[in-house]
This record gives C-alpha cells, sequence and structure tokens, in this order.
C-alpha cells in the first residue's frame, strides 16, 4: 500500500532487511522465492547522529514523523476522507437506485462501487489511507496502524460524505427506491443479511488489512485487490444483503430517504466482521505497527516518502528486501 513517513524516533525495528550479493543486480528472486544471499536486520536507528548523510537518506525514504503528525495537514485528511467516501456512495447508492428503476443490470450496480474503490485508493488513497469506512478505520486502529484519537473524526466525515451523495441523488432522481438503501433481499430476513454482511466484511477488511502488510504485495495491487473484492461479493451476494459491508454506505440512503428500515443490520454486521478481521490478523501476521501498514492505514503527506514507497516495492518485487514475518523462511528455504 503506502509508505508512512518516520524520523529517527520511528526507525527502530524496520520491518524490512537488505540483501547483499546477487540481489543487487537483480538477479535473486522475488521476497517469498529462494535465494543464496543470506537476509540481515538493519536497525538504522544504531546509526546515531554520527552518520548525517545516512540520517538524510533515511529520512528521503522513511519520511519524517514531524511531517505525519503535523494536526495542520488533518484537515487533508478529512477532505480526502469525505470525498471519497462521496465519490464511492454516489457510485453505490446510485447503482442500486438505478437497478431498482430497472436502468442497468445487477452486475454493473455491483462491480461500480467497486471500480470506484480502486480508483479512490490509487488518486488519493496516499492522503487519508482511503478507509471510506468505520469499519475500516476501527480495524486498522486496533492493529496499532492508526491514532484512535483520528477515528471519531474519520468516522463522522465518512458519515458526512455519505450522506452528501445520497442528498446529491435525491436532488436528481428524487426520493425513489429508497435511494439504493442497503435491505435484505425478497425472501431473506434480518438474520440471513445480518450472517451475510458479518461474514463478507470479514473477508473485505482482511483483504485490506493483507493488503496494507509488508508480508504481502503493496502498491497498486492493493487498490486492485480491495476493488476486485468488493465487486466479486456483490456479484453473487447482492440478492441477499445488498452487500454494503460499510456502516457508512447504509447511513447515507437511510438519512436521505428517511428510511431507516433494517438499519441496524448493516451496524451490527460490518463491525462485527471488522473485529473478526483483527483476529484474522493477527493469526496470521501477527501484532501490526509495521512501516508500511502505518502508512496504509494512515496516509503519507510527505511526497519524498510515497517516492520511496514505490521504491521499495521494486525491491521488495526484485529480492533486494525481505519484509518482516518472512525473512527467516527465506533464509531457510535458501540452505543458509
Amino acid at each position: 500500500m503506502l509508505l508512512m513517513g518516520k524520523d529517527r524516533g520511528m526507525t527502530d525495528n524496520v520491518p524490512v532487511s537488505r540483501k547483499d550479493g546477487p540481489a543487487e543486480h537483480g538477479t535473486a528472486q522475488g521476497a517469498g522465492g529462494v535465494s543464496g544471499a543470506t537476509a540481515q536486520k538493519f536497525d538504522p536507528a544504531s546509526l546515531g547522529s554520527a552518520f548525517p548523510r545516512t540520517r538524510h537518506i533515511l529520512t528521503l525514504e522513511f519520511g519524517s514523523r514531524q511531517d505525519f503528525d503535523d494536526p495542520r495537514r488533518e484537515w487533508r485528511r478529512l477532505f480526502s476522507e469525505l470525498l471519497g467516501t462521496f465519490a464511492l456512495v454516489l457510485a453505490a447508492a446510485g447503482g442500486g437506485l438505478l437497478h431498482a428503476k430497472g436502468q442497468i443490470s445487477l452486475a454493473a450496480a455491483v462491480v461500480a462501487p467497486g471500480l470506484m474503490v480502486t480508483a479512490v485508493i490509487l488518486f488519493m488513497g496516499a492522503v487519508s489511507g482511503a478507509h471510506l469506512n468505520p469499519a475500516v478505520s476501527l480495524a486498522f486502529a486496533l492493529r496499532g496502524d492508526f491514532p484512535w484519537r483520528r477515528v471519531p473524526g474519520y468516522i463522522v466525515i465518512q458519515l458526512v460524505g455519505a450522506t452528501l451523495a445520497c442528498l446529491f441523488l435525491r436532488l436528481v432522481f428524487g426520493n425513489v427506491e429508497h435511494l439504493g438503501a442497503t435491505l435484505p433481499g425478497p425472501g431473506y430476513a434480518n438474520w440471513q443479511a445480518l450472517l451475510m454482511e458479518i461474514v463478507l466484511t470479514a473477508l473485505l477488511v482482511s483483504v485490506i488489512l493483507g493488503t496494507a502488510s509488508t508480508a504481502q504485495n503493496v502498491g497498486a495491487i492493493a487498490a486492485l485487490g480491495v476493488g476486485g473484492y468488493i465487486a466479486l461479493a456483490g456479484l453473487w451476494a447482492a440478492p441477499v444483503s445488498g452487500v454494503s459491508m460499510n456502516p457508512a454506505r447504509s447511513f447515507g440512503p437511510a438519512l436521505a430517504s428517511g428510511d431507516w428500515t433494517s438499519y441496524w443490520v448493516y451496524l451490527v454486521g460490518p463491525v462485527t466482521g471488522a473485529l473478526i478481521a483483527v483476529g484474522f490478523a493477527f493469526a496470521l501476521r501477527g501484532r501490526g505497527g509495521g512501516v508500511i501498514s502505518r502508512a496504509a492505514g494512515s496516509g503519507v503527506l510527505d511526497e519524498e516518502a510515497l517516492s520511496a514507497k514505490s521504491k521499495l516495492s521494486q525491491d521488495i518485487e526484485q529480492g533486494r528486501v525481505v519484509p518482516e514475518g518472512i525473512a527467516g523462511t527465506d533464509t531457510q528455504q535458501s540452505g543458509q
């Protein structure tokens, strides 16, 4: 995903390892493959202040935490979440509304929000992390990849963005078809929709947390993974629950239309699913808080750190960097 800014105070336990030898010439296999070089951990904090040039290079690669924590930039993150959630709900609720009117197919209605999420992550994920979903903000915070003090602001602005999108839809189309609200499908009870929302959200948040981890691929593939999952889940499960997986996505149509029928399903389900996904992430990767996962959850406002993120992604793919969690495996496979 993204590479978070960090200064000297954040250089302890940098979750990457540099390889010497053939990997430097691009001859080693990918990060998960077999290599003849021995992976070694590197702690830049051990350099101290005696190497100012090296410190400067590390700042370029990992950014500045002072920049990351600057409260004067919080408005950009909040505006990013407002705009992103507006775009997501506009596509999701708008697609649902037009499908209910018989003007587009169900496939188009459920693929549209997946494509929109892909676009949003790519064009502004670096600013705020592109949560677009209170359940995702909660999951990132529980993993230690997002500051708890920012959670209330993110959730409020996501609800505002969703509401603005649905007010726009009401202005254009009128208060018709529940403004694309998510509701249990015909023949399905609330409890069935609830169970579906729990499972679908658990898998969605697992995809988000997984692609935000140093143990996984980083970069544009994260946006493709998240957007693709949303489209795939909608293609088969939309007739059951509407596939919200997002309390904000369901809140907007409910508030703008005045129809709160079954809304509790789309609050309890996604939140419960997010909690389950956090448990899955702990079982798969241990505790959170890695450099890349913090960047994915919180966003990066330092352009130099963004450039370094791209370089880090390439280094991982070419085997010059071994992410934490697989370095030991790689060494064992190489027979070292």
